[in-house]
């Protein structure tokens, strides 16, 4: 008989309720019964199939499938990779009970650091070189497709870090550099908006106004930065500023004829107006110097003279002497053939050609004749969708800046500003043959003035000076300098004004007496031959041009500002304006001559040297014949006396007295000035 084995009870124990359950688990013993006896008694609401439904469940997980491919081992069988798999209650286990245990108010800050990493400064400069290298390669392959990129390099360059900052600026003037076109972009108008457009000429429509709003924001930019530059003195707003400005140079000198010209020439301008002359100021000035010799159809020059004279009258002319001296670099000085002054410009005559020669025609078959014309007609299309200029607007701007460069000069004579005048006497003695004639009487006498008033100012410094107990000696030395250089500028500036004029043609029309000019500068010879700083070069000339205080080299070659250069220079300039034309009376000519000579006993070997090339050089090969009897010892043409110290050299008698101081020249130490000597008496013995 089998053994039945014995049936297995199972024990039965309530579990322990929950707050999450809904439903009560019909083991539990409620607590209004009692304990004993209570656990049979609700044997019969007992419901275990409910409870082992409420039981969680473990189901099983879906292995994932092994993707990967199988390799071949080295000894050459194909084995399937075996990856170990993580579970994902192990993998997230520490990060249930981090949250757990970390407070939520102190988890945001360390979600802050996270979200900014320190990154180091070279590092950040590295990246963005990178990223500005990226996005102009982008622009400059194909600036249509990119026209968005432009906002990016706008972002970069508002970094805060100077030298992302400097990198950004120099990467947008490249690009802009690049793709600027050769035409100046005009705005749409309302009309324009309704038309129907190809796809090609919208999208270049698109790219063009991208790229107009794009420029805009960065001279926008270049002009805060380079008015910061005033105002903050530190290095880092200081190089940016600098950077800024020159970036702002280089655009008006590559694209003058683009759009917001009159912004950048502003900037230019802002900066040529401080007192600080550093290298932003002499950038500036070469800037625009270049564009006033560069400028063919005359809008970037009138728009630069027209926003610098009035910067200079808001000034009040409290300007740079250099910056003064810009309007000689104008092209107008060369290719402009009217005349002007203040308010207007007289229009050359139509008339007076001569024939054209005959001209030999060329032989042409009817089909190179065809091709000729058709050329001809292309050539014409290439012109007219280049813009050029005709000759009729060129004159008009160059008139127009004409006009206000004579405004200007006026105005500074006039007011007499000191620092000034000296380019003012330079300016107009360059512009001298495109001076209306009619203006010449006013601008004689209001040279008369200034030298009258200049001879006044050094007679109250010589006061000064000789009423201190102990002198200064420096002052009163510069302010008869400036006052004879003021002298000697009004005499070239008077005689070049009748020297660029056509005098023969226009004699019965001007009533110019310059006697007044040539007898003070024959009163002034014998100061300049006694005064000890007849070499003397001011701190101001060195300035402008540009040349170390300690060293006093001559003007560099090739430069022909009058004011620049030294006092014996000025000299030789007036003599040889008042001397050289032929109508010269020979009276005259002698008397500076034997006054010259005289004068020639007491400077320095260098003038001296320069004042006997003058004689030999102009004077005796203009009028030798007229002054061959000052060598001759023997026969005089006049009764009397020399008088070397009267005030008018047609009154002198110089013809009464002969040249003695030749054979005093001759004994001189330096032997440039007894070359010179021999070289004057052996050209008027030719003549003789």
């Amino acid at each position: 008989m089998a053994i039945v084995p014995a049936v297995k009870r199972r024990r039965i124990s309530p579990p322990t309720p929950t707050d999450d359950e809904t439903s009560p688990s019909t083991l539990v013993i409620q607590p209004d019964e009692p304990s004993s006896n209570g656990f049979f008694a609700n044997a019969a609401r007992w419901n275990l199939e409910q409870d082992y439904e409420q039981r969680p469940r473990k189901q099983k997980k879906k292995e994932k499938e092994n993707t990967r491919l199988p390799i071949k081992t080295a000894e050459g069988r194909v084995e399937q990779l075996q990856f170990s798999e993580i579970k994902d209650d192990e993998e997230d286990s520490w990060l249930g009970s981090e949250k757990d245990d970390s407070d939520p108010e102190l988890e945001k800050p360390a979600e802050a650091e996270e979200d900014r990493p320190e990154i180091p400064v070279r590092q950040q400069i590295i990246a963005a070189k990178e990223e500005l290298a990226r996005v102009a390669g982008l622009i400059s392959e194909n600036p249509e497709e990119h026209a968005g990129a432009y906002r990016t390099l706008a972002q970069i360059a508002a970094s805060e870090n100077p030298t992302i900052k400097k990198l950004a600026l120099v990467t947008q003037l490249a690009v802009f550099k690049d793709v600027i076109p050769g035409y100046r972009i005009r705005p749409i108008a309302e009309s324009d908006l309704a038309e129907k457009l190809s796809k090609e000429v919208r999208r270049l429509r698109a790219f063009e106004q991208a790229l107009v709003g794009s420029y805009q924001a960065y001279v926008k930019e270049l002009t805060k930065l380079g008015k910061s530059n005033n105002r903050d003195g530190s290095d880092g707003t200081a190089t940016v500023g600098q950077v800024a400005v020159s970036c702002a140079c280089a655009l008006l000198l590559a694209v003058p004829h683009f759009n917001f010209r009159g912004e950048l020439l502003k900037i230019l301008i802002n900066r040529l107006s401080g007192k600080k002359m550093d290298a932003s100021f002499h950038k500036c000035r070469e800037t625009m110097e270049t564009l006033f010799r560069d400028d063919e159809d005359g809008h970037a020059s009138l728009d630069a003279v027209t926003i610098l004279t009035r910067m200079m009258k808001v000034r009040s002319y409290r300007v740079d002497e250099s910056v003064l001296n810009t309007f000689l670099h104008l092209r107008l000085l060369s290719e402009f053939s009217s005349k002007a002054s203040r308010t207007q410009v007289d229009k050359p005559p139509l008339g007076g050609k001569g024939k054209s020669l005959k001209v030999k025609k060329e032989f042409r078959t009817k089909k190179q004749r065809k091709q000729l014309k058709e050329r001809k007609a292309v050539e014409k299309e290439f012109k007219e969708a280049d813009a050029i200029v005709g000759h009729e607007e060129h004159d008009r701007m160059q008139a127009e800046t004409l006009k206000l460069v004579f405004v200007t000069y006026f105005r500074i004579l006039k007011a007499r500003i000191p620092g000034l005048m000296g380019a003012v006497l330079e300016g107009l003695a360059k512009y001298a043959h495109l001076i209306n004639q009619d203006f010449f009487g006013d601008l004689l006498e209001a040279l008369k003035d200034l030298i009258a008033s200049s001879q006044s100012m050094e007679g109250v410094n010589e006061e000064e000076a000789e009423d201190e107990i102990e002198p200064n000696t420096e002052e009163p030395t510069a302010a008869s300098t400036s006052a004879t250089r003021a002298s000697l500028l009004c005499i070239t500036t008077a005689f070049a004004l009748l020297a660029g004029q056509d005098v023969a043609r226009a004699a019965s029309s001007l009533h110019l007496d310059l006697t007044f000019f040539t007898t003070h500068l024959y009163r002034s010879l014998p100061l300049l031959a006694l005064s000890s700083d007849l070499e003397h070069v001011s701190r101001r000339q060195k300035r402008a041009q540009h040349l170390p205080e300690t060293t006093n080299p001559p003007p560099p070659p090739g430069t022909k500002v009058v004011n620049l250069q030294t006092t014996p220079s000025l000299l030789l300039h007036a003599l040889a304006a008042t001397l050289t034309p032929r109508p010269t009376p020979p009276v005259r000519v002698a008397a500076f001559t034997k006054q010259l000579l005289t004068m020639s006993l007491q400077l320095p070997e260098k003038p001296a040297t320069a004042l006997l090339a003058l004689l030999h050089g102009h004077v005796i090969r203009t009028h030798g014949r007229k002054i061959a009897a000052l060598w001759n010892t023997e026969e005089t043409k006049g009764d009397g006396v020399f008088d070397p110290s009267g005030a008018d050299p047609d009154g002198s008698n110089p013809f009464a007295a002969t040249v003695w101081e030749g054979e005093l020249l001759r004994l001189h130490y330096c032997p440039g000035v007894r070359e010179g000597v021999a070289a004057l008496e052996k050209g008027v013995g030719g003549v003789g």
